[in-house]
């Protein structure tokens, strides 16, 4: 496999840190409030709780592999180190897809944000780009191209910059609601209208987990990170739990700032009333320089993300190429710069593919049950290294991972079922279409190290959990199911077959775990564990 010039080791645990937080504070933060209140009323402020502990469990994973194995696009490398090169390449496949699309979603926002002030960059009475709308879309992603181009530094500091502002708009936000906080309009109509099913549609469909989704590039860029045995868990424990707190704040002084005579009527109306929350409650209250600052931050916001996402999505394209799934090209790294430019230029390629005219709303939620999917490969191989890669050391080793592993994973499967029969029809049988390409075309595909048979004996647990969740799915209450099964007997079956799959797939990954040491020259002498 080829690499070209290793990785620069120049990314602090501030620039960590700040790319992780910068990652999470994208577009969703602005919009998904009153999508939450919608869907489930004031107890929509549990969804976040909810989420956060999710992707707490879940980041805690990722800090133990990160530490032990930190590889730039480390999370589509894990999986063929425990279960070979099949189910890595189709955990690449849907992270890859997810990325770049979520580069697009960031641009196609910023350009909504400011057609604000320049009502020519969207067509009237939609949410379509003009040509000119187009052209600033395209003009940004060469902008994020470029600043990723250069070199590391160059995007690490160019991030510090925009997080400074980032962070201070919603904490100004947090400050200011409290003034206006009246704790009567949690008890206005019913504090859970939807029930637990609103709680739940929030956390997968309302935007709550969209909003989460920024662990991947803390671990996409571990092999440029210094010391990142000690700064890869701090800086994950550190955002998630930050996160947590400020979502949670900015939904309960979100519904406790609604001027009451608003709620009146219920809290189905809050996301047509409210669709830019922030920026129109800061209207509604008489806050004009409040409403500016959102806006400003509903620009800088998404665009910070497109510059991360750019730069995640350059490195993950790296590691698939890596893995030997797709062409070696792209795991060529400049010497000059550390950067995997052709990686890059693929990158941009398929940002610009995704910002053609695709249903939003439907590419959001997919994406956002996509890098789920992404997320929960990490308890799977960390579970699998306990039976073939007992000797891998672990820097930080994380403390019941028996019972935390088990329970991400079941968590993420919750997560996928919410998302409805809609978006896991079309996500998850592109997956299984996958899986029959690979086989197809097995004459091309690596054997070297792992026989076919191995991959496919390795995989089989991820085929079966797919056309399970289907099955679940399609008889299943949410989304377009058919109300076959109900909640609670649906989740007990998910968590149950959750279970399963999870053993499955801890014994039978490979026999040893193929480890390779590209980002530890030191390291290449000793064999494979």
């Amino acid at each position: 496999m080829e690499n070209k010039g290793p990785f620069k080791k120049t990314i602090s645990l501030l620039d960590l840190t700040l790319i992780g937080l910068g990652a999470i504070f994208g577009s969703a933060w602005l919009f998904a409030v009153s999508n939450v209140a919608t869907q489930a009323g004031p107890a929509g402020s549990f969804s976040w709780v909810i989420g956060g502990v999710i992707i707490l469990l879940i980041g805690l994973v990722y800090a133990e592999l990160g530490a032990a194995l930190p590889r730039t696009g480390g999370i589509i490398r894990y999986p063929v180190y425990s279960h070979g090169h099949l189910v890595g390449y189709m955990i690449s496949f849907i992270t890859i897809v997810a990325y770049t699309s979520l580069i697009a979603i960031e641009v196609t926002a910023v350009r909504q944000y400011v057609a604000y002030w320049f009502p020519g960059l969207t067509k009237s009475g939609s949410d379509s780009p003009t040509i000119s709308g187009w052209i600033l879309q395209f003009v940004l992603l060469c902008l994020f191209f470029l600043l990723n181009y250069w070199s590391v530094k160059a995007f690490a500091k160019s991030n510090i910059i925009i997080s400074i502002f980032k962070y201070f708009v919603p904490l100004t936000v947090i400050v200011t609601l409290a003034f206006y906080f009246k704790s009567g309009n949690f008890t206005m109509g019913e504090f859970a209208p939807g029930g637990f099913d609103g709680i739940q549609a929030a956390i997968a469909t309302g935007g709550v987990m969209f909003a989460y989704l920024g662990l991947h590039p803390i671990v996409s860029v571990a092999g440029e990170v210094k010391n990142p045995q000690r700064n890869i868990p701090i800086a994950l424990v550190i955002c998630i739990i930050l996160a947590a707190l400020i979502y949670t704040a900015l939904q309960v002084l979100f519904i406790g700032a609604i001027p009451s005579d608003m709620i009146k009527g219920g809290w189905s109306g809050i996301q047509d009333k409210f669709s830019l929350p922030f920026k129109d409650i800061a209207v509604v209250l008489g806050l004009g320089w409040l409403a500016t600052l959102v806006i400003l931050d509903a620009i800088l916001s998404p665009g910070g993300n497109g510059n991360i996402f750019m730069n995640t999505t350059s490195r993950l394209i790296y590691a698939w190429s890596r893995n030997g799934t797709l062409f070696k090209t792209f795991a060529h790294v400049d010497k000059k710069t550390g950067i995997p430019r052709s990686s890059l230029w693929l990158s941009l390629g398929l940002s610009i593919f995704w910002t053609l005219p695709f249903p939003w709303n439907a590419l959001v939620n997919v994406c956002s049950v996509a890098l789920i999917l992404s997320y929960a490969i990490a308890p799977i191989s960390s579970a699998a290294f306990m039976v073939n890669a007992k000797d891998l050391e672990k820097p930080f080793k994380l403390r019941g991972m028996s019972i935390i592993g088990p329970l991400s994973f079941i968590f993420a499967s919750f997560i996928v079922y919410w998302s409805g029969w809609k978006t896991i029809s079309w996500l998850l049988t592109s997956q299984l279409v996958m899986f029959v390409i690979y086989l197809i075309f097995a004459k091309y595909v690596p054997k070297n190290e792992v026989s076919l048979r191995q991959q496919i004996k390795s995989t089989w647990w991820l085929v079966a959990y797919y056309i399970i969740m289907l099955f679940i799915s399609y008889i299943g209450s949410f989304g377009g199911g058919k109300g076959l099964i109900d909640t609670p007997v649906d989740l007990i079956i998910i968590a149950v077959v959750s279970l399963g799959i999870y053993y499955w797939a801890k014994y039978t990954g490979l026999p040893k775990a193929l480890i390779d040491y590209d980002h530890h020259p030191e390291q290449e002498e000793k064999a494979p564990v």
